[in-house]
């Protein structure tokens, strides 16, 4: 008896190969375009299970892309914060003028 041919979720390999660019030459796009569509693939996956695959790779894409953004939102307010921290000080050693 033959199994059915599972076919790989297009969304799933468009999210991995996002997160990757989301790390590479793409940084904050590729992220976000890696978050939406590892989470439509698993979603289509899941209510496909006979005939879609690539779960792992729609997750893959999702930790890459997740991972990415956190990295950039701390990177953001730690900057954010240095910068306001050097601005306070500069004021406060000019008499607050």
């Amino acid at each position: 008896m033959n199994a059915p041919v599972k076919e790989t979720s297009v969304m799933a390999i468009v999210s991995l190969v996002s997160g990757i660019l989301g790390w590479t030459i793409a940084p904050f796009l590729g992220s976000i375009i890696a978050v939406i569509t590892g989470h439509m693939a698993r979603s289509d996956i899941r209510k496909n299970p006979a005939t879609k695959d690539g779960d792992g790779l729609a997750l893959a894409g999702l930790i890459l892309g997740w991972v990415n953004i956190l990295s950039w939102v701390l990177g953001i307010i730690f900057f954010g914060g240095m910068l306001l921290a050097f601005f306070g000080l500069l004021f406060a050693a000019n008499g607050g003028h």
